[in-house]
């Protein structure tokens, strides 16, 4: 009789992780159209930032040189605000509200009561914030070709190398809400993510910071993600942008790694 029962569960249930884990993520799209108001909201924030800054700022700094290449301070600005877009919707979809649905909704205890595990989890949690981030980088692309700031064809690539920046974020924000106890903890989401936003070759080149902490910039994950979709903008390609996207990509990876291993505790105890 258990033989019976395992061999229907198992033909019920593919083995794939991805089918399994992409049935979590249609559960979330379902619950979240009521709150889509909400999610559409935080992509407005780094517009108003390029509004701001890129534009009204932009007329009193003039150009700033890139590499040897003096463009205007819209089109330096524009693929940061891209990245910390992409960095803001993955984040905080990984830690705000999985803690909601951790904690307070239980949601994963129902989840885990079907063929799902907690791999499953980790990976259609992250999927689906990189599908947040996604939203808000595809939007910020409409904004920059609107305002004229897309002049390269390498541009093509800004959406999907913006994932790449949510894979790395929403990796390392699902290991980091394992470690949150109450609403008090997601306020160092903000401690966190705010210093990345001002401090990761942003606003101002590299060059212009003190040498003191210069070399710290490059350590920083947004300032990875500033400089590939700035390269690509601009039009500015070399193999420097390889390594940029292979620190995300390490950096997302080692992030889904932790995280599952840190949630089967957390859900398995």
């Amino acid at each position: 009789m258990t033989t019976t029962s395992a061999a229907a569960r198992l033909v019920a249930a593919p083995p794939a992780h991805g089918l399994l884990a992409w049935r979590l993520v249609q559960r979330n799209v379902l619950s979240g159209r009521r709150n889509w108001l909400l999610v559409v909201s935080g992509f407005f924030e780094p517009v108003f930032y390029l509004l701001g800054l890129g534009v009204g700022v932009g007329a009193l700094v003039g150009g700033v040189e890139v590499d040897g290449r003096t463009v205007s301070y819209r089109e330096f600005v524009a693929p940061a605000m891209l990245a910390a877009a992409a960095m803001y919707g993955a984040v905080y979809e990984s830690t705000i509200n999985v803690f909601a649905k951790l904690k307070f909704a239980r949601t994963y205890e129902g989840v885990l009561a079907t063929p799902l595990r907690v791999r499953d989890v980790a990976l259609g949690e992250l999927v689906y914030a990189l599908m947040r981030g996604a939203l808000y980088a595809t939007g910020f692309m409409v904004v920059m070709l609107a305002l004229g700031l897309v002049e390269s064809p390498w541009a093509v690539a800004a959406v999907p190398a913006a994932l790449l920046v949510g894979a790395a974020f929403g990796g390392v924000g699902l290991v980091a809400v394992t470690f949150v106890r109450s609403w008090a903890d997601t306020e160092f989401v903000n401690v966190v993510t705010l210093p990345l936003f001002l401090f990761s070759a942003t606003f101002i080149p590299l060059a212009s910071y003190p040498e003191s902490i210069r070399w710290v910039l490059p350590l920083t994950p947004l300032y990875h993600g500033v400089e590939l979709l700035r390269g690509l903008t601009l039009g500015m390609v070399g193999p420097g942008l390889l390594l940029h996207a292979a620190y995300l990509l390490a950096m997302g990876a080692a992030g889904l790694v932790v995280a599952d291993r840190r949630l089967e505790r957390l859900l398995l105890k």
